[in-house]
């Protein structure tokens, strides 16, 4: 009797060299998928659900490339996971991530196959890690104190992050955009009180920021058209009470007569419960849901603005931004704290007539409208303006910015391969494969822009031996340019992040050597 099995049946296990082999194929892959929306030449995906409907996306953010898909290779999940991680964490960056975890991995490989022992590998990287995040912490530059260079870092940031998305056409429209919607922030990394609203229609240049708050909804008939010095009560309740809408309550009557008083008392309570809601002494409500053409009569009459079906999102962001709550009960009007703006009007943007609520308490608060040729446009749309959102939000708080293009990684790599001359013993290979892996972010970055990367990188190479060197990939005029004179910014976060998070990734992906996989569960035979 054999003792070899300790696995059930179609349970498989892969070990050693196989089970390295599986995981290193699965995260090159992944990194190879997404490296080629990398840089501001970079392309995008398709991604088409196979779900009811078809959904298309069209997208070049890592991030959401990756969640889409659907892997079964565990090595390459956990490339999705950091690429999801950078995605909550920084915003941005997310491409970079996996591209540089899959090109450590890829060095970690030919590493692997020369007999080095992971241990070792993982050790060296470590090191290189370090001495690369303190490369760049000794190139940063931060100009908090002086708001108008301050002011000019973060729209270069915000151009570069959006250089490498679909509103690169128009990336100094939308980096003002940006920075002035953040900087009303004043300091706080809360993006909900910047509101997104897409409207089909117009060009993307026709999007515009607008202080205050817009509620996607129409204003009632017969209702005031204006009012200022608003005080707003956002509630959720139904309005709705004028039939009979117990379920299963069967009511015998035995006259219309009798229909006509039930009709009537519910009339009443209708009516008692405007009372107590006109008694807050409002001119505007908000609710969550329906209100009926009575209840709405009633507050017509009392000249107040009643506003139904506002959607969820929208009047949580409406309760945030006015300094109200949400009620739901209104027996005692003194508890409730109501919401307060200076105006209340009604707007046109393209079609369609929305809410505008403007000098409102909180604020920080704006609306972004984004126009767009189509839907798919104006998602890409949104996903860019969120990541360039994100990054300038972080950068508000850590102001500390690095150039771009490139120019970090070769910044890192100078450091890296001199630490690895330093280094005795076999770790040092481990700390110049690093710094190669950190070099294939500028190549890739040339690469998309179908530049000789060779050749760029080679000169950059040679441009980074002097002191104080501002080289990077310039994939405009495809040559190596000046990043100082280009104002091609990254956030500092940012480009830790990526490093930290790549290294641990490839570390854990370098630290396995066995894959068990479980055998699929069967269903039993009805027979």
């Amino acid at each position: 009797m054999a003792i070899d099995r300790i696995f059930k049946d179609e349970a498989s296990e892969e070990k050693g060299e196989r089970a390295r082999m599986a995981s290193f194929v699965g995260a090159m892959a992944i990194a190879d998928l997404v490296k080629t929306t990398l840089g501001p030449k970079g392309m995008d995906k398709i991604l088409q659900s196979t779900g009811r409907g078809r959904e298309v996306t069209v997208t070049n953010d890592g991030a959401t490339i990756l969640k889409s898909l659907h892997i079964d290779n565990p090595a390459a999940k956990v490339l999705v996971d950091i690429s999801k991680v950078q995605d909550d964490e920084v915003g941005d960056g997310t491409t970079s991530v996996v591209v540089l975890a899959g090109e450590l991995l890829r060095e970690a490989e030919k590493l692997v196959a020369t007999k080095i022992h992971p241990m070792t590998i993982i050790s060296g990287f470590r090191m290189a890690a370090e001495c690369a995040r303190n490369a760049l912490l000794e190139k940063v530059v931060d100009n908090k104190a002086d708001s108008e260079k301050f002011r000019s870092d973060l729209l270069n940031i915000a151009m570069t992050t959006l250089s490498s998305k679909i509103l690169s056409q128009d990336k100094e429209h939308f980096a003002n955009l940006a920075v002035d919607a953040v900087m009303r922030l004043k300091g706080s990394t809360n993006l909900e009180s910047i509101q997104i609203i897409k409207k089909p229609g117009g060009s993307l240049k026709d999007s515009f920021l607008d202080e205050g708050f817009i509620l996607d909804k129409k204003i009632g008939i017969g209702q005031p058209k204006r009012i200022e010095n608003a005080k707003i009560l956002v509630a959720n309740t139904a309005m709705d009470t004028d039939k009979v809408k117990i379920y299963g309550a069967r009511v015998r009557v035995d006259s219309m007569a009798r229909v006509a008083q039930i009709e009537t008392a519910e009339k009443e309570k209708m009516r008692e419960k405007v009372q107590k809601i006109i008694g807050h002494g409002i001119n505007c409500f908000v609710n969550r849901q329906l209100i009926y053409n009575f209840p709405e009569e009633l507050f017509a009459d009392a000249g107040i603005l009643a506003i139904e079906h506002a959607d969820f999102d929208g009047i949580e962001r409406l309760a945030l931004v006015t300094g109200g709550e949400i009620a739901s009960t209104f027996d005692n009007p003194e508890s409730v704290k109501l919401g307060h703006c200076d105006l209340i009007e009604e707007i046109m943007i393209g079609e369609d007539k929305l809410i505008h609520f403007s000098g409102v308490a909180m604020g920080q608060a704006c609306t972004i409208v984004l126009r767009g040729a189509s839907h798919h446009v104006l998602d890409e749309a949104e996903r860019s303006l969120h990541d360039a959102l994100c990054v300038l939000s972080q950068t508000v708080n850590d102001s500390r910015v690095l150039l771009g293009g490139g120019w970090p990684e070769m910044v890192m790599a100078k450091e890296v391969d001199a630490l690895a001359k330093k280094t005795p013993g076999k770790r040092s290979l481990a700390i110049e494969a690093f710094s190669r892996a950190l070099l294939a972010i500028p190549t890739i970055i040339a690469d998309n822009a179908g530049l000789d990367s060779a050749e760029l990188i080679s000169q950059l190479r040679a441009e980074h031996q002097k002191e104080g060197c501002t080289a990077g990939i310039d994939v405009i005029s495809g040559s190596v340019g000046d990043m100082a004179e280009r104002g091609i910014c990254e956030a500092f976060k940012v480009k830790q992040a990526v490093l930290l998070s790549s290294t641990e990734a490839a570390e854990m992906i370098l630290r396995v050597d066995e894959i068990i996989t479980c055998a699929p569960r069967r269903r039993e035979d009805r027979m």
